[in-house]
């Protein structure tokens, strides 16, 4: 397993295969990854502090200095970016200030590069807080996960380290009224000897019904692209990818494959 870190508060501009030249943003350390899932996928690498946030996190005094100057920087270059990306290694809303964060990047972008969008990646699991809520309601790409349509598949693949009730997950995805993308990575492989596949017939149907239920702007379905925190997980085909958008679409719900 090679782990992947950022090790910049503000890294790029970068071609998404999602979001156009991003300009990345990264709240969480530069040196380990801090996050509530433990995603058997992710590129970061496993969660292994499970603490909290008792470690050096930007203040947002250095995130306006770095934002505003970076902004500054790539303005009319062949790098100025498309969106102002919150993502970095683990879960952005986690940072104390996010809510005031967000703020500052909206009123920065809308003075420096106002053609941007503002994009938040996240795995939903601070959602429950009417803060961060608040605050993913203001950004222009509000990115939200799920990876299946029951518990068991999402425990399997996601690793909530805290109460995860899938009901109230999707209760409150629904309290956004459209107003968010739901991101969902497809994958197949092996974890602790158990067989893990979100593709099955059986949990695109449930996973399809969820969607419905929040009824997204659309929906961004993906793959694996570079090593995993667990090794042999297999990537998913481009062809399979277009079929279960597809079927999305059968349901009048917008979905993009990003191969």
């Amino acid at each position: 397993m090679s782990v992947f870190l950022f090790d910049e508060l503000i890294f790029g501009p970068v071609r998404s295969r999602r979001l156009g030249m991003s300009l990345g943003i990264n709240l969480l350390p530069t040196h380990r990854k801090l996050c509530t899932f433990n995603c058997i996928y992710c590129e970061c690498g496993w969660t292994k502090n499970r603490s909290s946030l008792r470690t050096h996190l930007p203040t947002v005094a250095e995130f306006s200095e770095m934002l505003q100057s970076k902004l500054t920087l790539l303005r009319g270059t062949a790098l100025q970016p498309d969106s102002l990306t919150f993502a970095g290694n683990g879960e952005p809303t986690m940072h104390p200030d996010f809510p005031e964060i967000v703020d500052l990047t909206i009123q920065l972008r809308d003075a420096i590069l106002p053609n941007a969008k503002v994009s938040v990646l996240s795995n939903g699991s601070m959602i429950h807080q009417p803060n961060i809520a608040a605050a993913l309601q203001k950004v222009d790409n509000n990115i939200l996960k799920l990876d299946g349509g029951s518990e068991d598949i999402i425990r399997e693949i996601n690793m909530p380290l805290k109460a995860f009730k899938l009901d109230d997950y999707l209760q409150k995805l629904a309290g956004f009224n459209g107003n968010l993308i739901l991101q969902t990575l497809f994958v197949r492989g092996v974890h602790n000897g158990k067989i893990i596949d979100n593709t099955t017939p059986e949990h695109i149907e449930a996973w399809i019904e969820k969607v419905r239920q929040v009824n997204p702007r659309y929906v961004m379905i993906y793959s694996i692209e570079r090593d995993t925190a667990q090794e042999g997980l297999v990537k998913v085909p481009a062809h399979e990818l277009e079929h279960i958008a597809s079927r999305l679409r059968t349901h009048h719900i917008d979905a993009e494959v990003y191969s």
